[in-house]
């Protein structure tokens, strides 16, 4: 009986100091960090310049998985339900995080509830810009055209939900007009369409839109976000142009299943930002990539979460988009 008792209490103190001495040695094996998008993409770059950079740094390989599908949600959903030992992590945007929730009806996952926030690692915005030969020549000009020939100005996006839609949503609701959203199934078909001068206008991501600026073929009037864009200095912001409180700027960070312990989540949190901070990194992702680097704490990305489901549900209510 002695002897039991001993060997229960030896084991109820390993099984209390279980996950610690787990955090303890962590990494032992190779993370993979899931990315909900194809390969190649804004958040399959971003989520590889960092793996690397992490992998060096953590002594283990780090290995990105595209998981793309259903607008994000597939991988974002195989994440909120892997086990939470640090070993699976998650390079996500806005998309699947803040607006497909505002948007469907369900989604499988919660992303307050089964996602633990380690760092939101970007932030971007988005280029207002007509095709080369447009007779639009400011915004200004461009909401008086809507006024006067409600429903004929059109403008595309990579789909309902993404960010340069929500841009052209907002910036109806604002100037009171009527504009046309056409939705493509990638942000190359709407860019080819508006440099082929299909379209009115769009809102395209800074750092597909910059090189078409630069040769002359696109010309840009305003950025998205509250400031300018390091990418495009001399394009004001479309507060700055009057239009108040004018605000779509989305991210992208880094998340593990919730339940990951406290000091795993402390470990990536400061890996990944030391990996966001680093001047190559930098050059890849900001200065060459039109993106700003945050490398925030989990509690700061938490609060974007819920302020950004707060924001896009209302907007998307108030505009009365539906997913078709």
């Amino acid at each position: 009986m002695k002897h039991l008792c001993t060997w229960a209490a030896a084991a109820c103190l390993l099984m209390a100091g279980g996950p610690a001495a787990q955090a303890g040695t962590y990494p032992e094996r190779p993370i993979r960090m899931v990315v909900p998008y194809v390969a190649g993409g804004a958040a399959d770059i971003t989520a590889r310049v960092i793996a690397q950079k992490m992998a060096g740094s953590m002594g283990v390989p780090v290995v990105v998985e595209n998981k793309p599908g259903a607008n994000g949600m597939i991988g974002t959903d195989l994440v909120a339900k892997a086990r939470p030992d640090g070993y699976t992590l998650l390079l996500d945007a806005s998309g699947p995080l803040v607006v497909n929730p505002s948007l469907y009806k369900s989604v499988p996952y919660d992303p307050l509830a089964d996602l633990a926030p380690i760092s939101q690692i970007t932030r971007y915005q988005y280029a207002l810009v007509v095709p080369r030969a447009s007779p639009i020549h400011s915004v200004d000009d461009l909401v008086a055209m809507a006024r006067a020939r409600p429903g004929e100005l059109t403008y595309g996006s990579a789909g309902i939900g993404a960010g340069g839609h929500l841009a052209g949503e907002l910036l109806a609701m604002m100037t009171q007009t009527e504009l046309t959203h056409v939705p493509y199934k990638g942000n190359a078909q709407a860019l080819a369409d508006i440099l082929g001068g299909q379209l009115s206008f769009t809102f395209d991501t800074i750092v597909t839109a910059t090189p078409h600026i630069a040769a002359g073929r696109l010309r840009a009037y305003a950025v998205s976000g509250p400031q300018r864009s390091s990418a495009l200095p001399d394009v004001p912001t479309l507060a700055e142009l009057g239009y108040k409180g004018f605000d779509v700027t989305q991210f992208q960070g880094l998340l593990a299943p919730a339940g990951t312990p406290p000091d795993i989540i402390a470990r990536l949190h400061h890996e990944a930002v030391k990996a966001a901070r680093q001047p190559d990194v930098v050059r890849k992702l900001a200065d060459e990539g039109g993106n700003e680097i945050v490398a925030g704490t989990p509690e700061q990305f938490a609060a974007l979460l819920r302020s950004d489901l707060q924001r896009y549900r209302q907007l998307l209510q108030r505009a009365n988009v539906h997913p078709e």
